[in-house]
């Protein structure tokens, strides 16, 4: 192991990376989507409920990743890493594939959010099994003392994934017209995974096992209730919690919000236009993502505990001042209106609905579009509104949301190998993907469905600072998980059994 060649480690590195990489693709493309979603599977009388409904769809996908866990986890130290995460892939790109071919609400009703969550769940029970047997694959390859560095490379992809799904949703819009998307375009970047999960299957088909796992398989030292083990003994089940409570919990929430809370933030709170929102993300996941490997590298040379419980504090520190910072960027109440740029539309509807549209220009060159709907046989209105921000606010919440990914990288750069060294190989699959998964699928997965209900709630409630409210959730878990950590978990990577 310690003579594992660069070359050799790289093969398993692009392998496993490339294919994982694609399965969070399929996996970012749903929430990638959630606002245009929420218009074609539910029912659109109530926008509000239907972006909760699809962010609650989003988040189920997560919750179900612990069983993922376990079943796939099971099946990995009992067959083998490899013909496992080959199984995840394959189940990975039907599912996605097939969410794109589902018809509309408009045309099959409620069997169309059925299909939906049933297609999430499949790819929640997928992804369960991914992460678990690519993190173990490739540090059961790498060298000693640098399983940080290697397996940070595995943590890039999950951000790699979503900042491809962005450019694929941009690159679809930019070709296509703004009706044509809106009508099937947003169903492509559904379609086009399935070429990438054959290309990755195509790879992965021609790796080798891993050779820890090999080696124990070939001396018949494999476990054969690797479920038993992991959990039914009192000494390993304590490193699950203490992985599940002191670290992947908080890591989550950190992860979550820097990545998706941010976007879903920027798109329904500030009411930035998708695609800036898409781009301005897609600039600061680039920025950001060489420093998983620098915090991984960085955790071979200190160790893990300090680099992951700084990322938590940081996060905890600046969360409230960050988007305090990017909502005010936004504000129109902070600019200055040109009146005489400001026209208004009336017009009714044949269902007698009455739609009044507003636009808006300030001496920034931002632009402000309000379409407000009277709907005449139910009493309310509902309204929609379009901000358009200029290059200077857009390269400050690129610095903003910039930020948190350097936390995201902290917590995440050092956690395969954090979690890889806590399990002896028998049972390694099965006892690192649970905490992984419970603490990222549940915690961290139902971070956007949670968080924008808070701040739903307090707009509703009147409070001025209602936009911060969804922050309480990820700083509560964080800092809960920072208290265990900072106690219990020992930085000097002691348990290694590589």
């Amino acid at each position: 192991m310690g003579k594992t060649s660069t070359k050799g480690i790289w093969k398993v590195i692009s392998a496993s990376s490339m294919g994982t990489m694609i399965e969070w693709y399929d996996f970012y493309i749903f929430g990638s989507l959630a606002v245009v979603i929420s218009t074609k599977f539910f029912p659109s009388d109530n926008p509000t409920a239907a972006f909760l409904s699809t962010l609650a769809t989003f988040a189920a996908g997560f919750v179900v990743r612990p069983f993922g866990a376990l079943f796939f986890g099971r099946l990995g130290d009992i067959i083998g890493r490899k013909y496992t995460f080959m199984a995840t892939l394959l189940l990975m790109g039907g599912s996605t594939f097939l969410i794109g071919c589902i018809p509309s609400y408009e045309t099959i009703g409620f069997l169309a959010p059925l299909l939906v969550l049933i297609l999430r769940l499949l790819q929640g029970l997928a992804l369960g099994g991914e992460y678990g047997g690519a993190a173990t694959y490739v540090a059961e390859h790498a060298p000693v003392g640098q399983k940080g560095y290697w397996t940070s490379w595995i943590q890039t992809t999950a951000t790699v994934g979503l900042f491809i799904s962005l450019m694929v949703i941009l690159a679809t819009k930019n070709i296509l017209s703004s009706e044509a998307f809106d009508s099937w375009g947003w169903r492509v970047p559904f379609w086009v995974s399935i070429v990438m999960v054959g290309v990755s299957y195509l790879i992965r088909k021609n790796m080798d096992e891993s050779p820890v796992f090999a080696k124990a398989k070939k001396e018949g030292t494999t476990s054969t209730n690797p479920l038993k083990e992991s959990f039914g003994n009192r000494y390993n089940l304590k490193f699950v919690l203490l992985a599940l409570f002191g670290a992947t919990m908080g890591q989550g929430v950190v992860w979550y919000t820097g990545q998706f809370y941010a976007m879903s933030f920027m798109k329904t709170v500030m009411n930035v236009e998708s695609s800036q929102v898409d781009s301005l993300l897609g600039i600061a996941l680039l920025l950001g993502t060489p420093f998983f490997i620098v915090f991984g590298w960085l955790s071979d040379k200190v160790g893990r505990k300090y680099i992951m419980m700084s990322g938590m504090l940081l996060a905890i520190l600046f969360y409230r001042p960050i988007y305090k910072m990017m909502y005010n960027t936004t504000d129109v109440n902070y600019k200055t209106e040109i009146v005489e740029k400001t026209t208004q539309s009336i017009e009714t509807a044949k269902n007698n609905d009455v739609i009044t549209k507003v636009s808006k220009t300030y001496t920034d060159e931002t632009t402000y579009m309000e379409k407000k709907t009277d709907f005449a046989n139910k009493k309310k209105s509902q309204s929609n509104v379009i901000i358009n921000i200029n290059s200077g606010d857009e390269w400050t919440l690129i610095f903003l949301v910039f930020i948190q990914v350097i936390f995201v990288t902290m917590v995440y750069g050092p956690i395969a190998a954090f979690l890889v060294e806590m399990f002896p190989t028998k049972i390694r699959y099965t006892s690192m993907s649970l905490p992984y998964h419970v603490g990222n699928g549940i915690f961290g997965g139902l971070l956007p469905a949670i968080s924008t209900y808070f701040v739903t709630h307090a707009k509703a409630a009147g409070k001025s600072d209602f936009y911060l409210d969804g922050l309480w959730y990820p700083i509560i878990i964080a800092s809960i998980c920072f208290v265990i950590g900072m106690i219990y978990i020992d930085n000097k990577n002691k348990i290694n059994h590589l």
